[in-house]
């Protein structure tokens, strides 16, 4: 998987979590009478646990999508792209999982699954804009 197909990939997640909990506001705000300002930020919550957790997993992709995207973005103008086509698949893997075990629940063991698989994610991006400026091997 190259760098460009795996920004891609991660971006259709991202936008697959959003749809998970905004999709169905509509048919549900026009077939129950639930206000459709019933969502906003300044109000107390309504939705379902699991809604709860596909908008807390949503926000979690966007949180680190723009360094994720930056760094493939650059390795591509430097005309370094092998640098980060090994390891950006990886990095998407390791989104989607952490995005599935939030959508799964949030125990505590489950919420240091997903820190675990945040920070793996985090280091596999410093690793890659490492190499980018020759740094590491």
């Amino acid at each position: 998987m190259t760098g460009l197909t795996a920004v891609l990939i991660y971006l259709l997640w991202s936008y697959l979590l959003l749809l998970t909990y905004a999709g169905p506001r509509i048919p549900i705000s026009l077939f129950t009478g639930k206000p459709m300002d019933s969502w906003e930020r300044t109000k107390t919550p309504t939705d379902s646990a699991f809604f709860l957790r596909a908008k807390g997993a949503h926000l979690n992709c966007v949180e680190n999508f723009q360094y994720f995207a930056a760094l493939v973005c650059v390795a591509m103008l430097m005309d370094k792209g092998g640098v980060v086509d090994g390891l950006a698949a990886y990095v998407v893997y390791l989104r989607i999982a952490q995005s599935t075990v939030h959508l799964i629940g949030a125990t505590p063991s489950l919420v240091l699954v997903r820190a675990s698989f945040f920070t793996a994610q985090v280091l596999m991006i410093l690793y890659m804009a490492l190499k980018l400026l020759n740094l590491v091997v």
